[in-house]
């Protein structure tokens, strides 16, 4: 008649936990003073060192920021990734400059879009994708005292309006 309707699930489905795909740190603070314009994915050239350090789930993103090198290279700064513990004198300086490694095309973008006055590129995100360690990084407009109370407030109104709504659903049902 027809053919059996269950399938197994596939490896990397979404429903799965994969222990190669978690975010190691957020720079929560980055979306608090910036507007973000747009947003890349970049891999990071990394020691051994620091990716056993990040796969123990350390990182310090607030601080961070990324530059293009004279030659056109965009290198990130100022992130800081703690020393491993049970590394040797082969150990990493937590807060030295890593590369970042992005195509051309998208370097190209980015160093156009961050020569604008009152833009930068801020890291947003690290996190391990199918095993490499990755960053989302994003071109960034900083905010004015103003608009970050006035961002608080729009989402305090939000929150309010989403507690009284559930409260409401409960109340008739």
């Amino acid at each position: 008649m027809g053919k059996h309707s269950s399938s197994p699930k596939k490896k990397g489905s979404k429903n799965e936990k994969d222990p190669n795909n978690h975010t190691v740190a957020t720079n929560r603070r980055a979306r608090h003073d910036y507007s973000i314009l747009d947003t890349y994915e970049a891999g990071m050239v990394l020691s051994g060192t620091e990716v056993k350090s990040l796969r123990q789930g350390t990182a310090n993103l607030t601080e961070g920021f990324a530059a293009f090198s004279p030659s056109g290279e965009l290198w990130m700064e100022n992130v800081h990734i703690p020393e491993y513990l049970n590394g040797t004198w082969t150990n990493h300086a937590a807060r030295r400059k890593r590369k970042l490694l992005l195509h051309r095309k998208e370097l190209i973008k980015i160093s156009r879009q961050a020569q604008d006055p009152g833009l930068t590129v801020v890291p947003l995100r690290l996190y391990f994708k199918d095993g490499r360690a990755k960053v989302e990084i994003g071109i960034a407009k900083g905010k004015r005292e103003f608009d970050k109370r006035h961002a608080l407030k729009e989402k305090q109104d939000a929150r309010e309006a989403q507690r009284a709504m559930r409260y409401r659903n409960l109340r008739s049902s």
